[in-house]
């Protein structure tokens, strides 16, 4: 069966945090923010807001995107990092959508869990009952975060983004690369009780390796080139890397999708709130090649080839 996305939708908070907001309790300035991050701002959700509702509406404007009703929805994979331990985020979205017949659970691997969540639902999509499945990359970052330590606050934002997925005339979901390697589980983790803690300069250096390494791979796997790549959507988590991946990948800029400025690091809804710019600015059409790339937490990397096609669902 040829599998596509059908169908994209996003949610963010109403609120915006800015980094001269940030620098009125941190010590540190818009200036030095941009030139470490390239991040500007970020969403913040609301005390009584939770990722779920987050998830939720992401999934509901997906469904919609793609003409499509719950019935039509046998599985629901959730990325995320920030949801509860159980039930699952995914079984709160399926009853809050009233998706009663979708298979639902979620998936543990930070910023790399929208590509797992995909590669997951594709793989068993001929296996579950209906036809279609909804993968949701879902995060409420700022309630993991420690508001007072400069290194972390001022880097994620909060999010969802979610697509449909489902038989297309065209194969959309061309390759995966995906790995993971937990000798570096120490450089970047939350205990149960504690806020997130970073190694940042050897995640820099892991990202910077890592994500042209991905991109070069699943390109190949989907016997495709770099030159035939049309847009690169990376893991939103700093300019730095993404501006270093490009520059030895020698993709142009002007391929490449940022929004770090306004939603800095969502984590596992980073890519498809990525994609959804894209689609805003006008660059996703049927047949438009891209290649999906992020890392987290883990250490974990995943990279998606897809051939957009949205309207082709049947």
């Amino acid at each position: 069966m040829k599998i596509g996305i059908v169908g994209l939708g996003t949610s963010l908070p109403s609120r915006r945090v800015t980094n001269d907001e940030l620098a009125t309790t941190l010590d540190t300035s818009d200036e030095w923010i941009r030139t470490r991050t390239g991040i500007g701002a970020r969403r913040i959700a609301a005390d009584d807001v939770d990722v779920t509702d987050l998830a939720t509406e992401a999934a509901q404007k997906a469904l919609d995107d793609a003409g499509l009703t719950v019935e039509d929805i046998g599985l629901i994979v959730v990325g995320t990092a920030t949801g509860r331990a159980f039930p699952s985020t995914a079984c709160i979205v399926q009853e809050r959508l009233g998706a009663r017949g979708a298979t639902a659970f979620d998936i543990s691997a930070a910023c790399s869990g929208f590509i797992f969540a995909l590669q997951t639902a594709a793989s068993m999509l001929t296996t579950v009952e209906g036809k279609h499945a909804l993968v949701i990359g879902a995060e409420k970052m700022s309630s993991i975060v420690d508001w007072s330590d400069r290194s972390t606050a001022i880097l994620f934002g909060d999010g969802a983004g979610a697509v449909v997925i489902g038989p297309t005339e065209q194969a959309g979901l061309n390759a995966f690369e995906l790995g993971t390697d937990g000798r570096g589980a120490h450089l970047l983790f939350k205990d149960i009780d504690g806020p997130i803690e970073m190694n940042g300069r050897e995640v820099f250096k892991f990202a910077v390796r890592k994500l042209p390494e991905i991109v070069e791979k699943v390109i190949q796997k989907a016997d495709s080139t770099l030159e035939e790549i049309d847009i690169l959507i990376p893991h939103q988590a700093n300019l730095r890397i993404i501006d270093a991946a490009c520059e030895r990948l020698h993709i142009p800029q002007e391929k490449v999708i940022v929004t770090i400025d306004e939603h800095a690091n969502t984590s596992a809804a980073s890519i498809p709130l990525a994609l959804e710019e894209a689609r805003q600015q006008g660059r996703l059409t049927p047949g438009t090649k891209l290649v999906l790339a992020g890392f987290g937490a883990g250490l974990t990397w995943g990279a998606a080839y897809i051939t957009w096609t949205k309207g082709e669902n049947t």
